[in-house]
């Protein structure tokens, strides 16, 4: 989930789902404490956190995937509850179902009980508990309270890191159109309540994750999530005024095969960032005019029949992906991201479709395009590192 939540059906064989999420939240508490945050796109103060993990210590979550979603395991409340939430750097809220839930979306495992917790505690404004209304772009949403309470997950010393009085919202009316086992959304951005800014300056912002279609995995904070070593390359990392949230890269150009595209010369083209990358949306979104250019490269190399679709994508009636051409992404900073065919063509039976889409939104690299490569965040630097990697054994 991201900068805004988007959903795509395919009438192929199957439905995809895909995940585009903007949140531009109107204002914080303004009178009568309530907030509202729009689906267009999602002081800088960490607070203090007082964790029992040892010295050097680095927290980590247990990730998995389920379909194009990509969950993070966490402990909300004092006992502790597990919930299982999707992991969005496109975003900045933290937000589980809590009961009572009139209209909540069905989840795999139990609702969180605030009464039950002797940490729970409602944010207050102008005398009343603080409420909050997220809607995305289609039309799903979640409505509730903001609170704050205490969040645990692993660190490396074995003892769980644990963040009292962090900000989350207690959602007690949601609706979602996409299919998901979730509780909730961990937001991962730059913005004050992401769960990797209530860590507190001592993690510097340093977040790691490495996705697979199947197996589990974990997503580092601190100085575990440091990504280095042979194959590691670097994109230089920007953040905009116009979404200071967002973790944003430049892209350069795109390599069909032998084919170069730049972007230099087109309305894409530019120096401070022109691209979100985002773990909450499947597939990787270009503007339209250079994402044609993109995908008349493709058609050129690939002789095959075209198949039907929906939503503008690019499928053929094949499933021999040797007939496919390997596509790189060139970002500012060096990187040179050679992709696999997994990471950009998806097989749905006898037919296969480009995982690039064409669409007049904010560009977006997608969690797709990410698979198998290690992925790590330093804010500091204002470096994001990617390493070739078998995540799927990177754990096991």
């Amino acid at each position: 989930m991201s900068p805004a939540i988007r959903m795509m059906s395919m009438a192929l064989f199957i439905q995809i789902f895909t995940f585009f999420l903007f949140t531009a939240t109107v204002s914080s508490f303004p009178p009568g404490g309530f907030t509202v945050d729009l689906f267009q796109r999602r002081s800088n103060s960490s607070s203090s956190r007082i964790s029992n993990t040892q010295p050097g210590s680095s927290p980590y979550a247990d990730t998995f995937s389920d379909s194009s979603e990509y969950f993070m395991k966490l402990q909300i409340g004092t006992p502790p509850v597990q919930i299982e939430a999707i992991l969005d750097t496109g975003s900045s809220r933290i937000w589980t179902n809590c009961l009572p839930c009139g209209n909540c979306f069905k989840q795999s495992g139990p609702v969180f009980d605030p009464s039950k917790s002797s940490t729970y505690k409602d944010k207050i404004c102008d005398g009343s508990p603080c409420s909050y209304e997220t809607i995305y772009e289609d039309q799903s949403y979640t409505k509730g309270t903001i609170a704050t309470e205490t969040v645990r997950i692993q660190s490396t010393s074995g003892q769980p890191y644990v963040m009292p009085e962090t900000t989350i919202g207690c959602s007690h009316n949601s609706s979602v159109v996409f299919r998901t086992a979730a509780s909730g959304i961990v937001g991962l951005n730059w913005g004050s309540s992401s769960l990797v800014s209530q860590m507190g300056e001592d993690m510097l912002g340093l977040m790691s994750y490495c996705f697979s279609g199947e197996g589990t995995s974990k997503l580092n904070f601190g100085s575990n999530a440091i990504v280095s070593g042979d194959g590691t390359v670097a994109a230089n990392m920007f953040r905009k005024k116009a979404n200071p949230n967002m973790y944003y890269l430049n892209l350069d150009a795109v390599s069909v095969g032998e084919t170069r595209i730049e972007t230099l010369g087109t309305p894409f083209q530019a120096l401070d960032g022109n691209m979100i990358i985002d773990s909450g949306t499947t597939y990787t979104y270009l503007p339209e005019s250079y994402c044609d250019k993109v995908r008349t490269a493709v058609e050129k190399v690939v002789k095959a029949d075209q198949g039907a679709s929906t939503d503008n994508m690019l499928c053929y009636k094949t499933n021999n992906m040797d007939i496919f051409p390997v596509i790189t992404m060139h970002f500012q900073g060096g990187a040179d991201l050679v992709l696999d065919k997994y990471n950009t063509y998806m097989m749905y039976g006898e037919v296969t479709c480009l995982m690039i889409l064409c669409d007049p939104g904010t560009p977006i690299l997608g969690n797709r395009a990410q698979n198998n490569f290690l992925v790590g965040y330093d804010p500091s630097s204002l470096l994001v590192s990617f390493k070739p990697t078998n995540c799927s054994a990177l754990w096991s």
